[in-house]
Order: C-alpha cells, then structure tokens, then sequence
C-alpha cells in the first residue's frame, strides 16, 4: 500500500455508514484519485484498478461476486433483531434497525445461505458492513449457529466473509455472549471433520474475528484490511496520532497471524482450490505393482555425502514441492507469534490425492548469511499442518532437511523444547498415514521432530545425524577441521541409517547428486512415494499405529547385531582418543 494507507483508513472509518455503501457516489480513488467510472474491476469488485485499494461491498454482492449463478439461497432471512435489553439512546434502536434494513435491503447484518462454488456445495456466512457496522446483535448470532448446524447436518463445508463483526453496544452483554454461541456451533462442525474458511476484509474486527471466524482451518485476508480484536487505531481517543499499517493484513501475515493475502478477484479461484483439496474425492491405487521403485545403493563415503547434501544447489523442499504437487495451498503462522521461514506447508495433491506436506527450508539468513535453523513457532506452524490432517484423516508428507533447531536464548524462552516435543507426539499419535523423508541434511531433534512416520525414506546422498561432524570433530578431537574423520564414525549416511533401522527406503538420485538435476530427483522421489503411501494406507489404522509403534521401539534394541554395532563404535572411539592422547604426548 501507499504511504498515506493510514491517513486515508482514518478518512475511511471516520465516515458515516451510508458513505461506506457501495452506493457511494464520489467516483474518484480516495487513495490515488483515478477514475473510476469506467472501471469494470471496480463496478463488479469495487476495486480501483490502478492502485488496488479494497472499497467497501455489500454482504449480497460478496456472495454474488464467489458463488456459482444464481446458486445461493438464502436460508433464516426472517430472523430480525428486537430491544431485548430496552437500550436507550439519542435514536430508538428499533429505529436504527429499520434505516439500515431498509438501505442495505437486508434483515440484518449478516447474510446466510447455501450455495455451490465450482460445482462444489457449501454454507456461506457474509457480513454486510453498511448494516450497523457489521454488529454481532443476538439475531447475527443466531443466524450464524444456525447456519452452522446446516452445515454440520448436511456436511457441507462453511465459508465465512468478514466485515466488521464488533459488539452491538444496543443488546449490552447479550451482544457478548455470541462469541460463546458461534464458537460452540463451530467446534461440532469442526469435529465433523468439514471444511471451513474464513475470508477477513476491511475492517475484520471484535466479536466475529476473537470467536468463529479465526477457527477457521485456512484464514485468508484481502490486501490493506485492518484486522484486530480491538485495533488501536479504531478505538483511540487520547488525540495521538496512530498508523494504521501496524494492524493490516500485511502485519498479520509477517506475524503468522493468517495464511494468505488475496485480492477480491482471486478469491473465488483459491476457496474453489482449497475446497476441492478438502473434498477427499479420491484415493490412491496402484495397478502395477511388480518392481521396485527405491533401490538399495552401496555405501558411499561419508563425508563425500556430507558435501553432497548441503550442496548450494541441492534441490530444497519447496523445489520438491513445486515438481510434485499439483493445487498447493500454503499455510502460514502458528497464530501465536509469527511466522517462520524455516518451515513451509499446507495442502496439495500428490498423483491425484490431497495430503499434507510439510518442509523444512535450507535457505540463509539474508543478514547472517547462515542457513535457517527452525525456532519454536516453525515448530508450531507445523503442528498446525498435522491437525489439518488428523482432522480430515488426510496423509502427510514430511521432507527433512535442516541443520536443527534454533538453539538461541530467545527461542528457549519462547518454549523451544516444548514444541519440538509436541511436534513429535502429535507426529505419534497422528492416525492418518505418515511419510518422512531425508531430502538433505537430517539434524539433531530439529529434522527428527518431523521423522516419526509410518515410513521413513532417504535419498541417496542425504545425511541423518544427532551432531554435526564439525562439532563432533571439536569434542573428539579439539579440532573441527578433522570433521571428515568424525564423519566417519557417526554413520550418518542413508546406508548406515537403513543397516540400523532407522530408514526403511533408500531412493537413488541422480548421477553426481540430486543438484545436477532438479527434475530428474523429484521425479524419483515423487515414484517412491507414491508406491509407500500406496502400501501404508491400505493398511488398517489399527495395524498402523501398531507397526508404527513397533518400528520406534525396536531402534536401539540391544540385539546381536547392536552389540557388535556398538562394540565396533566403542572401538573407533578407543583408537580416536588413544590416536588423540599419543598426539598430545608428543607435542
């Protein structure tokens, strides 16, 4: 936006509700005085097409502007708010009602109804801004929980357009206690396991935006909107002067308070996306299934590996993720405190089916210079990834690749153990099939947070470790510049982890390594995952959770083959520090 966004939103709210009808007359851009009446974006979206600030709609022209032709319909239109606490001000309330009934042309200030978006039925719950402001009174409430259990009857997905949403100050704490109505209507719809969407515009505020509406499983705002529970710039009075830019939808996502900006003329598209990725109308099957698709390959130095997977130009998750999915939909934020980008995920479709992937970025610090480590709140981002899926029983697809976790002070004390912890026990007990895969550098409790899975894969050339061998080499030998020999002896390579049961699939890249050719490792990977999640899927969630159990409990058992493991490990330790102790001898 402009610099002048918070002078011009203070213009904007300042107004009187008839001026912030789409019936508006003044034709000009308040923001960059461009015409606007020959602008067909802004007479279908109310839209200036040159600067692309958002005006004001109306609760039926929003429905008009994402639903199908002539598919909404209207359902509890009679529901009319009263006096039910005989509030008394300067205009009756009964009075204001009927004004804003008769210019909006609706009963109240929130519009409801089932409609199809794409072909694809839904309910749809739309705020009407010019009405009131956009109040929750009692008949708001109730239209809304009405609307709700609809849907969670009929088991259509819910779509909420907010726009406004305040108290109404006229129904005292009344008004209030629809917070409490609304949430609880949602949380049965959620527990349906049915989608629900929530789109914010200017301003999104109050009751609606603290309640129903941010409960939504994806959160998505039009650019510039004001979004708050109580935004300053609304409700000062001490005469200071106050910006505007720190509580808009580009504030809320810098700080993973939402998932996704979207213009008014791509929100049909990306809600028609999203739904058609929670419909679950398909499933994988595979109808050859001689073969194998992931080969066992002989071991391979390990430090040679080491170089290989923190290659510059090794393909990252969100090169995997580009070549792989089909409609991906990212999810940003933990809704707590921002949003980290060291993890990327959301929701796509691999060869036809909808799962849930989740990322970990290997890329740098613009300022540092060194590669991201993944803080609390990336952690917590990702919880939000797994219950999506448990949710709607979809499968999730993890790719691991990290040097860690963000060891800081800060991140201790924003609760860094306790999200990798709960990370790893949603991960557990997810009951929807699991796939984790070693695409680079698997790091610490960082990369294993993401690995409890029912499979557990690894490219050719990946690297799964507790220490680097750099800090390995620094508390063996004193010295990190013998990494390569400590590398060695931490059978960190995808050879080692398979001959310890720790992977399950080995999958080949290409010749010299997945960076000579993007297209080629994703096109493995992408082979090598469809026949696991093929295999894992069709077995009962019963038998899965129980090998999946088993698989974790017996890495480590101290059988035959362990003991000569660790004995032979004790042993290269030995000569290590004895090599160490006759070195210091000498000098």
């Amino acid at each position: 936006m402009v610099s002048n966004f918070s002078s011009m939103m203070s213009r904007l709210l300042n107004r009187n509700e008839s001026d912030l009808t789409v019936q508006d007359e003044n034709k000009y851009c308040l923001m960059c005085s461009s015409d606007l009446n020959k602008s067909d974006v802004y007479q279908k979206y109310r839209i200036c097409d040159t600067c692309g600030f958002h005006y004001n709609m109306s609760a039926r022209d929003r429905v008009n502007s994402i639903v199908d032709f002539e598919s909404f319909k209207e359902i509890n239109r009679n529901l009319v708010s009263v006096d039910p606490i005989s509030f008394t001000s300067s205009a009756p309330y009964k009075e204001t009602l009927y004004k804003d009934q008769k210019r909006t042309g609706i009963t109240e200030a929130v519009l409801t109804g089932t409609c199809s978006i794409d072909g694809m039925l839904c309910m749809i719950i739309s705020f009407d801004f010019g009405f009131m402001g956009g109040s929750m009174g009692c008949a708001v409430g109730q239209k809304i929980s009405l609307a709700i259990e609809m849907a969670e009857k009929k088991k259509l997905p819910l779509l909420a357009i907010v726009s406004g949403g305040g108290s109404r100050i006229q129904e005292g704490v009344l008004s209030l206690m629809q917070m409490a109505k609304t949430t609880i209507a949602v949380n049965r719809h959620n527990a349906k396991g049915l989608p629900f969407i929530s789109i914010f515009s200017n301003p999104s505020t109050g009751q609606a935006f603290a309640s129903f509406a941010n409960l939504a499983d994806i959160t998505i705002a039009e650019p510039g909107a004001i979004l708050g529970y109580n935004p300053i710039g609304i409700t000062q009075i001490d005469g200071n002067s106050t910006s505007f830019d720190q509580q808009t939808s580009e504030s809320h996502l810098d700080h993973g308070l939402i998932d996704a900006i979207a213009s008014r003329t791509e929100l049909r598209e990306v809600v028609s996306v999203i739904l058609d990725l929670l419909q679950k109308e398909f499933t994988l099957n595979r109808t050859n299934r001689s073969g194998e698709i992931a080969v066992d390959i002989p071991k391979n130095l390990a430090w040679h590996s080491v170089q290989l997977a923190r290659h510059t130009s090794r393909p990252t998750s969100l090169d995997h993720m580009a070549r792989m999915l089909d409609n991906f939909v990212e999810i940003h934020g933990d809704k707590q405190y921002s949003d980290d980008p060291a993890i990327s995920c959301g929701i796509g479709q691999l060869g036809g089916q909808t799962i849930v992937v989740i990322g970990q970025n290997r890329s740098k610090d613009q300022v540092s210079g060194e590669v991201l480590r993944i803080l609390p709140e990336g952690f917590r981002k990702c919880q939000r990834a797994i219950k999506i899926a448990r949710k709607f029983n979809l499968p999730i697809i993890s790719l691991i690749d990290t040097p860690g976790a963000n060891t800081s002070l800060e991140a201790e004390n924003r609760g860094l153990a306790h999200s990798i912890a709960t990370t790893m026990s949603l991960f557990a007990d997810q009951k929807a099939p699991t796939i984790a895969v070693v695409i680079g550098e698997g790091g610490s409790g960082g990369a294993l947070s993401l690995g409890i899975a029912d499979r557990v894969i690894m490219l050719e050339n990946a690297i799964f470790s507790a220490i680097s061998p750099e800090e390995a080499a620094n508390l063996i030998y004193r010295d990190k510049s013998r990494a390569n020999e400590a590398a060695e002896s931490l059978k960190l390579t995808a050879a080692d982890c398979k001959a310890l049961g720790i992977v399950d699939i080995i999958v080949s890249e290409p010749d010299g390594g997945a960076h000579t050719d993007h297209h080629e490792s994703s096109r493995l990977l992408k082979r090598a995952l469809l026949q696991q999640l093929f295999e894992v899927q069709n077995n009962s969630t019963r038998k899965r959770l129980r090998e999946r159990y088993k698989k974790f409990k017996d890495i480590g058992e101290y059988s035959s083959y362990f003991r000569s493991t660790v004995t032979r490990e004790l042993n290269l330790l030995q000569h290590s520090i004895t090599d160490r102790i006759k070195s210091i001898r000498r000098t």
